[in-house]
């Protein structure tokens, strides 16, 4: 999986936007708990889901500074 590029997620709509989010953190929350188990196979995802929260996280505080 390729890295998500920051111009794809300036194009989402802000629900959109704050389900992705939503999505993101459950993501690395399930990832924590395969990792504590000894289930995760893929390490690399953590990086991968934190790098796109990041993304989205950065979109969300721009659209709410236009917004002020």
């Amino acid at each position: 999986m390729a890295r998500p590029d920051i111009t794809e997620v300036r194009k989402l709509s802000e629900p959109e936007l704050s389900e992705q989010i939503s999505a993101t953190r459950r993501e690395l929350f399930d990832l924590r708990f395969l990792q504590a188990t000894r289930r995760l196979e893929h390490p690399h995802r953590f990086k991968q889901a934190r790098i796109k929260l990041a993304h989205l996280l950065t979109v969300q505080q721009e659209l709410s500074l236009i917004h002020i």
